[in-house]
């Protein structure tokens, strides 16, 4: 994340004193010292209308591909980075969100899926870690943020999230109450798309040794809607 086109991006956001940080899988994958970190994701209380000037003003070319959603993607030298306003959910149907803007790290770590997921680094390395999630990365618990049931009924995806996160990092028995909330929800993978399943699944098989996962997945009936 030292790369010159990953500084230019967080020096062009923060040229007016407002804060940036690296966030998500990025953080995850450097904490554990993985050399291709890629996937550069930032996160900013900076609106997406300023985002785009601010990236604009240092000559970098700002795509506007969520904003709605609060996204904004910048390309500099050829690569891609998302950046995204801090946010909170004013509502959820399973597959959809509606937000509001924050200047809140906290609420913004609070919507997040899981304590791994919801770790901040600035560009001088230092680790903003509110819910614990190095903590839990080092012991290989994959937990979700706050209760596992509501982050599984704002997206059913995450029943799916869960074993793929496990199957890549998880050590151990898995998270007692995660195990019990996608076995209690696991019909709810119905009505999620074929596409974002197949997706899904791909990571997942991608790790080293997924069996443990899918053996469990298989137990809380998981593997049955799929």
């Amino acid at each position: 994340m030292q790369k010159p086109s990953t500084r230019s991006v967080m020096q062009a956001l923060t040229m007016e004193g407002a804060e940036a940080r690296f966030v998500g899988g990025c953080v995850r994958d450097a904490l554990l010292n993985r050399k291709d970190v890629d996937n550069i994701d930032i996160a900013t209380p900076t609106t997406p209308d300023q985002i785009i000037k601010l990236l604009e003003n240092s000559g970098l070319k700002a795509n506007p591909t969520g904003l709605q959603h609060g996204t904004v993607t910048a390309i500099a030298d050829n690569e891609i980075f998302e950046i995204t306003t801090l946010r909170c959910d004013i509502d959820t149907d399973g597959r959809h969100a509606t937000v509001a803007f924050t200047d809140n790290w906290l609420a913004d770590a609070n919507r997040r899926d899981f304590t791994i997921n919801a770790m901040y680094c600035d560009l001088e390395g230092k680790l903003y870690d509110p819910l614990g999630g190095a903590d839990d990365l080092r012991s290989g618990e994959i937990r979700f943020v706050g209760n596992a049931g509501t982050r599984i009924e704002e997206d059913a995806l995450r029943i799916l999230r869960f074993f793929r996160f496990y199957a890549h990092f998880g050590k151990n028995q898995p998270n007692a109450k995660a195990i019990a909330a996608c076995d209690a929800a696991a019909a709810k993978i119905g009505t999620l798309s074929g596409d974002r399943i197949r997706a899904e699944l791909l990571k997942w098989l991608y790790a080293p040794n997924p069996t443990h996962a899918l053996r469990y997945a298989r137990d809380c009936g998981v593997l049955d809607h799929t």
